[in-house]
């Protein structure tokens, strides 16, 4: 895989040129801007700034957010410019997330998880119960709210069911691992999220499990390329099925 020709791609398809299912997606001469069309936040998904007009930009984005009454985020990667955009974001008030990693695997029929036997522990989730079933997991991992993302994804499920696919894993009627795959609109990325596992569950297997289902999912449906942003604790995991990290991904919160 040539690295820098699939980052190329990745920012033309899935930044410059994404859209969103729920969300209007608006160009200016600086920022590419999804907004909400329900009570979600927002968020800027690609810019094209320099060292003079970078600050302006930030606060008349701030501005704009703040006018349409709705709080959003400011996905940064570690080869936007200016250099200090992440510092100028910070200087504006924004907070940042845990760095995490931006990591592909090409769909090729040498790719080990296409030839994986499938678990019949994994199953499709296609009910608002077992949305919840996701989110009553997350919560419970993360220990925050993930109310919003339930609402989110089954509206998501209802709306657009072509471009989400859930999966998990249940023992004795609880899901013990679960995790979501998005289908990117004229694009050849499908986007993995998710991926959580109940601590006493972890070590079985499951988390590569879900992974496999995605991947034979995408390719049947044409996709080329998976991408995740992963956290620490997942990066290795990855790389060692196959994924590549091709840039460092923030998500910088506008208060």
């Amino acid at each position: 895989m040539d690295k820098d020709k699939v980052l190329s791609k990745f920012h033309d398809e899935l930044r410059v040129n994404a859209y969103t299912t729920g969300f209007r997606r608006e160009v200016t001469p600086y920022v590419v801007r999804h907004v909400s069309d329900y009570d979600d936040g927002g968020f800027i998904l690609a810019s094209q700034l320099n060292e003079e007009n970078a600050r302006e930009v930030i606060l008349s984005e701030l501005e704009y957010f703040k006018e349409i009454g709705q709080s959003f985020e400011w996905k940064l990667y570690s080869y936007d410019r200016p250099e200090e955009l992440k510092d100028l974001l910070l200087e504006a008030g924004f907070e940042e997330e845990e760095e995490e990693a931006l990591m592909v695997m090409e769909l090729t029929n040498s790719s080990g998880l296409l030839h994986s036997a499938p678990s019949s522990q994994v199953v499709e989730i296609q009910s608002q119960a077992g949305v919840q079933d996701i989110i009553s997991l997350m919560n419970d991992i993360w220990g925050e709210d993930h109310s919003e993302l339930g609402k989110r994804l089954w509206r998501d499920k209802r709306n657009s069911p072509e471009s989400l696919y859930l999966y998990g894993v249940y023992d004795n009627g609880e899901l013990v691992s679960g995790a979501w795959m998005y289908f990117e609109r004229e694009s050849c990325f499908a986007s993995l999220w998710g991926g959580a596992t109940r601590p006493a569950y972890r070590g079985k297997g499951y988390y590569r499990a879900l992974i496999s289902i995605r991947a034979k999912k995408a390719q049947e449906c044409g996709y080329s390329f998976l991408t995740v942003d992963a956290r620490p604790m997942s990066r290795p995991i990855l790389e060692k099925l196959g994924f590549r990290c091709l840039a460092y991904t923030y998500g910088m919160q506008s208060n």
